[in-house]
């Protein structure tokens, strides 16, 4: 059965001739799409017009299904039209396609806490938090309540592990939470809107316990079955201070018995570690198995047949290895272009290093035990503290700076996935200070540039000239000194990648040494649609043309290199 397509069959027609179904939106019948949205198994017609922008079915789905636009993921055929501005005739929605929607929750649940005594506070707890962090966060805001293991939190009469999730529990919106304070009080908390209404109630006139029962609640034991180490790869370099805490810091959360908490965000396995009083992240660990159409990915995703990944010229298990390879990379603004360095990098992208991490919270689809063949291998990168990402406000308020650096950061990695959501935005000094921070690099370092993205492209900052200073940066990168350290740090970057990466540091480097601007360089490389190819790709096109056989890769790069001054010097001229 056909799923986009203007001829329906009878039963489909039946669906989008239904009264209001077209008139609703003021549809045209010149041309029309039909598309069905896939959301959680379920398929749901939606008639589009060829014409129409991707911004504009975001919106369409917000004002029927009530998912805002910035939740939406939309994707096809293992792809994303990351393009807002795209038309649909432009992204390849035809005959055939199916276009899946994938609804990106928000993290915090505001909790709002009353007392009979007159009292008033307002917590912010992540979904993904669990039962036992909730009672240790009001009990850190009301020190009357005592030790968090004095209190029973029960939902309908039956006591909940402290390990249950706030999401789980989240799901029944007339269920009332009971919270039995062994000394004091008694917590009920109610859904308010989309919040909860937490209420504490004194009960100390009247009984010693709330329900006449004395139980004292022993802490957890801890875990014994787990176990984080460093990949390395060679002895003789000393990883950065940073990172050594970083892995002590997970490895003693794991010992005080916080085990990890699976991200409800992302299309790949990521796991939140937590800090050993269990109140805040200290890092986020992928699994190479759990990545985007890999063998073991948890949210039952096809595993990939040519081993291609979803972003075009990326390899199925090799994100860890790109995630490490932004970080090496991130050189400092000023010193020594080599790692390790503990100032933070140009571009500041957390620490981040390879990891053996052996625990049963983690997706085990063929059952779990304490043994090597259930060890995985991944990314660990430090969590850093944020107010939201780039996509929650408005790009106006973001500093130039800011932007820019992550701006030389996508173009000389060549980034096949920077949007609003993995820019964590974060405030610092006394002034609240925007910092702007880049995460999730596991689509740098394609082997092609089919599907570069930068989100940054379209905000005003990037048609801002480079700083001096941002310029000195840019004219010290050296791109066969990063592909030699890299494989110092373990990882031989594959050939076509390398000529990628060398390529992509050549046009950062031209461009800003012409004046271009960040968007002048990056629109050089990003495709406007599908099938119309960017200046870069033509510029690789043509040399190909040009050199023999058996031309050697200097020589190509340098075949290359020709080209693109003739593109630059246009555009400079322009």
């Amino acid at each position: 059965m056909s799923i986009a397509s203007v001829a329906l069959s009878p039963a489909l027609e039946e669906v989008v001739n239904f009264p209001g179904f077209i008139g609703r939106f003021g549809l045209d019948l010149d041309d029309p799409i039909l598309i069905f949205l896939s959301i959680s198994g379920s398929l749901s017609p939606l008639r589009v017009m060829e014409s129409d922008l991707i911004a504009s079915v975001k919106l369409r789905i917000q004002s029927i299904k009530g998912f805002f636009v910035k939740k939406q993921k939309l994707g096809y055929d293992g792809r994303e039209p990351a393009r807002n501005d795209s038309q649909v005739r432009d992204c390849g929605l035809a005959d055939g396609e199916l276009l899946h929607l994938v609804i990106r929750l928000s993290d915090l649940q505001a909790i709002s806490v009353k007392t009979l005594g007159g009292k008033e506070f307002e917590l912010f707890v992540e979904r993904s938090r669990n039962v036992g962090y909730v009672k240790q966060k009001i009990a850190l805001r009301e020190n009357e309540l005592g030790n968090t293991w004095d209190h029973e939190l029960t939902l309908d009469g039956e006591e909940l592990d402290d390990k249950r999730l706030i999401t789980d529990l989240c799901k029944d919106g007339e269920s009332v939470i009971h919270l039995l304070i062994r000394k004091s009080a008694k917590v009920s908390a109610k859904p308010v809107g989309k919040d909860f209404e937490v209420s504490i109630d004194d009960v100390t006139h009247n009984h010693n316990s709330v329900d006449g029962r004395r139980r004292l609640i022993s802490p957890q034991e801890k875990p014994k079955d787990f176990f984080v180490e460093p990949v390395v790869v060679n002895h003789e370099i000393e990883p950065p201070s940073l990172v050594k805490d970083l892995i002590n810091s997970t490895i003693e959360g794991l010992e005080n018995g916080n085990g990890p908490i699976k991200s409800s965000d992302g299309s790949g396995g990521a796991y939140f570690m937590q800090d050993p009083s269990g109140n805040k992240y200290v890092s986020v660990f992928k699994p190479i198995d759990e990545e985007p159409l890999a063998v073991n990915n948890p949210h039952g995703q096809p595993v990939s047949v040519d081993g291609e990944g979803l972003k075009k010229g990326t390899q199925v298990g090799e994100g860890a290895f790109r995630e490490v390879a932004a970080y090496i990379l991130d050189y400092p603004m000023t010193g020594t272009r080599t790692f390790p360095h503990d100032q933070p990098g140009f571009a500041e992208v957390p620490p981040t290093t390879m990891v053996k991490c052996l625990h049963k919270d983690f997706n085990h689809p063929n059952g779990y035990s304490f043994s090597p063949e259930n060890t995985k291998i991944g990314s660990l990168q430090m969590f850093v503290s944020n107010v939201g990402t780039c996509e929650d406000m408005g790009y106006g308020v973001f500093p130039v700076d800011q932007v820019h650096k992550i701006s030389v950061l996508d173009i000389r990695l060549a980034n096949a996935d920077r949007h609003g959501g993995n820019i964590l935005v974060s405030r610092e000094g006394n002034d609240g200070q925007i910092v702007l921070t880049p995460i999730d690099h596991g689509y740098c370092f394609p082997n092609k540039f089919e599907d570069c993205t930068f989100e940054w492209l379209y905000w005003p900052q990037a048609k801002e000239p480079y700083s001096p200073e941002t310029l000195e940066y840019i004219k010290s990168l050296d791109a066969e000194q990063d592909i030699e350290l890299l494989r110092i740090h373990g990882w031989e970057i594959p050939p076509p990648c390398a000529r990628v990466f060398r390529i992509s540091t050549m046009l950062l480097k031209k461009g800003a040494a012409k004046g271009l601007t960040p968007f002048a360089i990056g629109s050089m490389m990003c495709r406007e649609t599908l099938e119309k190819e960017p200046e870069i790709e033509q510029i690789i096109n043509d040399a190909e043309a040009i050199v023999l056989p058996e031309t050697t890769e200097e020589e190509f790069i340098s075949t290359v290199s020709a080209i693109m001054d003739c593109c630059l010097d246009q555009h400079s001229r322009n």
